[in-house]
């Protein structure tokens, strides 16, 4: 599992899985339930359906086991928690969490209980009746609402780590919401006709003779059951919050006192970051990276206290060389003070209205196309500038299709040049959409220079880098005014072995990790070490002469596309 969907602890897959599948259950149950707004066999065909799977052994197994496995993960995070300062969505969806039991009890109860111990019929119909036309049938609906907007809280959370996730979340927001108004309308329509009947005395009869209608005491039973099982959940959540505010009252005993320069002074609990400390404070304290070391913008100055802490790890070690910090510096994310602190946020908030999402960057590791017109100076010498502006625009609307056909983005122009990358959901899909634009963009120039040949111009050669590795997405400029780019290594290795072209008079680089990302064996190919400027180790690549050659070296273009 090394998508980035299945990163985490056990208990973090765990409540992933199990989330999942109770919220498979809730779809299809909602589902079944808007049936009714059609025809009554349409519901009670649906929900035998559905009981062939839910009331199998299996299928019972695997659903109350994924049931007992989220509720109790839910309720020892919230005792784990060393503060309840949180997102809005999180507590939202911690609060939409702790209510469901309220009325699922209720309802399993009376359904699957009922059927196992009193064999009643508990269809659609059987529900329904129960809590018709009493405050019931709207608790009930506020139950599917609030499972509802529960699990799609979560779902969101857990997939917006994708990028296709963004582009279609437009369209599953109206799914979202036309789900439960389905559902809603289904119960409604039903319940009217249902009831209609059973004001009937005499298909009253039938019906409570067809369910199997549980007796006074049997109900007197089904009440004492619901009742003991709140009470566990109240227990259960009691204990929860008794251990979480119990542990909190025993390390505010072993606290830590840190005062911030130009800013207040908080005491904390041990055991817990920096930054943390910060966050749990309501201190701004910037952290692009989410406080796990790959950047430095949450790193301090340690102006009292800094022998109290213990040596910087590796990680923390390298980033702060990385950007030449001095020795009383170290990050927010990574030092856990045990003794009293005097710090100072070299990065602070301005206070003014915060970035979007997206400014705050975000690491992929993709592959980049760097790309430059040969010999662009001495063909435009003596050209008038509207001459000049002319070709690089029929040039780049020659090549550029080629890029964004591949599912390439063109990050930025330089002159006759241009920086282009691809954003692909994973990193394998990334690179040979790489590989297929290079081809592409030799096949566009092929005929590009063919038109210019008509016309008695000299034909345009080109150089190609292509690299793939860790960069960072996000936008760089004054707030309100920032562009979306790219930065990273990756970027610097692409643009060196496009320079290296000139040299080899060849067309295309394209580095070894490109070729292995995408799946080809690099042990028969004419790989060759390039000791690149600004690049401290040596980069294996592949020369080819000419890009759309490229085909024929490893596979066809539509191998490439595919894999």
């Amino acid at each position: 599992m090394n998508t980035p969907l299945w990163q985490g602890s056990w208990a973090t897959r765990l409540r992933i899985i199990s989330g999942l599948v109770l919220f498979a259950f809730a779809f299809f149950h909602f589902i079944n339930i808007g049936l009714g707004l059609f025809h009554t066999d349409y519901l009670h065909d649906m929900q035998d359906s559905r009981k062939t799977v839910t009331r199998h052994s299996i299928g019972s197994a695997v659903l109350y086991l994924a049931l007992i496995v989220h509720a109790g993960l839910a309720l020892v995070s919230i005792a784990q928690r060393r503060t309840l300062r949180m997102p809005f969505h999180t507590g939202l969806q911690i609060v939409l969490g702790l209510l469901i039991p309220l009325q699922l009890i209720s309802h399993i109860v009376q359904t699957r209980y009922a059927h196992q111990v009193f064999d009643v019929n508990d269809e659609m119909g059987y529900i329904i009746i129960l809590m018709w036309p009493n405050s019931a049938i709207w608790m009930q609906s506020l139950l599917m609402l609030i499972v509802w907007i529960h699990g799609c809280i979560g779902l969101h959370i857990w997939l917006r780590l994708t990028s296709w996730w963004r582009q279609t979340v437009p369209y599953l927001i109206g799914v979202a919401v036309f789900i439960p108004s389905f559902a809603l309308a289904g119960l409604l329509t039903e319940g009217r006709r249902i009831w209609m009947d059973f004001s009937d005395p005499d298909l009253r009869e039938q019906y409570i003779e067809h369910y199997n209608w549980p007796g006074p005491e049997e109900f007197q039973v089904l009440f004492s059951v619901k009742d003991n099982a709140l009470m566990a959940f109240w227990i259960a959540l009691g204990a929860a919050l008794a251990f979480h505010f119990g542990g909190k009252l025993w390390r505010r005993r072993h606290s830590v006192r840190v005062r911030y320069v130009d800013g207040p002074e908080v005491t904390s609990e041990k055991g817990m970051t920096l930054l943390e400390m910060s966050q749990a404070n309501g201190i701004p304290h910037t952290a692009l990276c989410g406080g796990r070391g790959r950047c430095t913008t949450c790193r301090v100055i340690v102006e009292d206290g800094a022998e109290s802490l213990p040596p910087p790890s590796e990680v923390e070690a390298r980033s702060l060389k990385a950007v030449g910090a001095t020795q009383r510096t170290r990050l927010a994310c990574q030092v856990r003070p045990s003794s009293p602190l005097t710090v100072f946020r070299v990065f602070r908030p301005d206070g003014g209205r915060q970035r979007a999402h997206a400014s705050q960057g975000q690491e992929r590791k993709l592959a980049v196309l760097f790309l430059d017109m040969r010999g662009f100076t001495a063909r435009t010498t003596g050209q008038l500038p509207y001459d000049i502006v002319f070709l690089l625009n029929r040039f780049f609307d020659a090549i550029v299709p080629a890029i964004t056909a591949d599912g390439g983005v063109v990050d930025k122009y330089m002159g006759d040049g241009l920086l282009a990358v691809f954003e692909t959901p994973e990193t394998s899909s990334s690179a040979r959409s790489a590989l297929k634009a290079a081809i592409d963009i030799s096949h566009a120039l092929a005929q590009f220079n063919q038109q210019l040949s008509q016309e008695n111009s000299p034909e345009i050669r080109i150089g190609m880098g292509l690299h793939l590795g860790d960069l960072v997405l996000g936008e760089i400029g004054a707030a309100g005014h920032a562009a979306r780019t790219i930065i990273g290594d990756a970027v610097n290795v692409a643009s060196r072995l496009e320079g290296e072209t000139k040299a080899l008079g060849a067309e295309l680089l394209v580095s070894e990790a490109v070729l292995r990302a995408a799946g080809f064996e690099t042990d028969g190919l004419d790989l060759r070490l390039f000791q690149l400027r600004g690049v401290t180790e040596p980069v294996p690549a592949l020369p080819v002469e000419r890009a759309l050659d490229l085909d024929q070296l490893l596979a066809s273009p539509e191998q490439i596309a595919s894999g």
